[in-house]
């Protein structure tokens, strides 16, 4: 790196945890040795701090964090239950103070040794930099096609996002003053941050295994992120519902004047299976139209109560350990 110490930032790092006991000491370990490397290198002003933010853990997570703030420049945040891993995010970038935040998971998948080249992409101007998996070879192949077709359908339907980014990125203290002027409670941070603009660059890494446990995000939790996205950034499936209404009012009137024409030639109008399959097939996209409205009229419910995006219960800090 050639920043000098003078201009050299400060540098936070927030880790959302839920029931990530096992992986807080490595990680800790890991983050401390990057912070050593990159004081040593004048890369940044002053020994970082970690913000460790607990989801409402039912492991002994919270109690590795306040043992961590006796060892460690840690703050820790506990949120009063799960809020889920965008909101926990959330907090701890709203709580962090530094010119320039990182943002990561605790279970070490994020490779650690990419930050330095982050913060090189922030030395030239970069306000925020999306860490980018240069493959999936670790994934199985169920993962690898689903995950395509995840952001294949968020780019179709016009939602601009970095594929193959989750949430580790670096993002300078201007670009978190304008996430703070963001206040949905519906999050998907990733097209949010996206949807801020200024100079962003791109820095590729090798995303590892797993360090300890198992993962937060089953294909449940995926599918509902998944529509999230969808829900937050576009309106185009009210406009696809339409678009099949449409097809099918042309279909029916259609197959009505079939009927008439049939009875007026003296054939035999097509009997049970001629009504019945329509009558399904009518249901089906009422029902899916009626769950997509309800999709969206559910988000603005919740948008119209103005609940807060995270509670925290407590906050201790380094200075605070006995």
């Amino acid at each position: 790196m050639n920043t000098s110490s003078a201009a050299a930032p400060s540098l936070a790092f927030v880790v959302p945890c839920y029931n990530e006991g096992l992986s807080l000491p490595e990680l800790l370990r890991k983050l401390a040795e990057i912070d050593d490397q990159l004081v040593a290198a004048d890369a940044i002003r002053s020994p970082s701090t970690i913000v460790l933010v607990d989801d409402g853990s039912t492991d002994d997570t919270w109690q590795k964090i306040s043992e961590a703030t006796a060892t460690h420049n840690v703050t820790g945040i506990r949120l009063s239950r799960n809020h889920g891993h965008q909101a926990a995010l959330l907090a701890g970038l709203m709580t962090a103070e530094a010119d320039v935040i990182i943002s990561l998971d605790a279970d070490l998948q994020d490779d650690p040794d990419a930050i330095p080249k982050m913060l090189d992409a922030h030395n030239r101007g970069a306000q925020v930099v999306f860490g980018v998996r240069s493959s999936r070879d670790t994934d199985t192949v169920f993962k690898r096609r689903t995950a395509r077709l995840y952001y294949d359908i968020l780019q179709g339907m016009g939602i601009d996002i970095v594929p193959d980014h989750a949430d580790y990125r670096l993002m300078s203290s201007k670009a978190i003053a304008t996430l703070r002027e963001f206040g949905e409670v519906n999050l998907f941070l990733r097209g949010l941050v996206k949807n801020i603009g200024y100079q962003t660059e791109i820095v590729e890494y090798d995303r590892s295994e797993r360090f300890a446990g198992e993962t937060k995000y089953p294909l449940s939790k995926m599918l509902q992120l998944a529509v999230e996205g969808v829900t937050s950034f576009s309106t185009r499936p009210l406009r696809y519902v339409t678009w099949i209404g449409t097809i099918v009012a042309m279909t029916s009137f259609f197959l009505a004047c079939y009927s008439i024409f049939a009875w007026w030639r003296g054939g035999t109008i097509p009997g049970w299976t001629s009504i019945t399959v329509p009558t399904f097939m009518l249901g089906g996209v009422q029902l899916i139209a009626l769950g997509i409205i309800g999709e969206y009229i559910g988000k603005i419910y919740l948008e119209t109560k103005r609940r807060p995006q995270f509670i925290i219960d407590e906050i201790i800090k380094a200075d605070d350990a006995p």
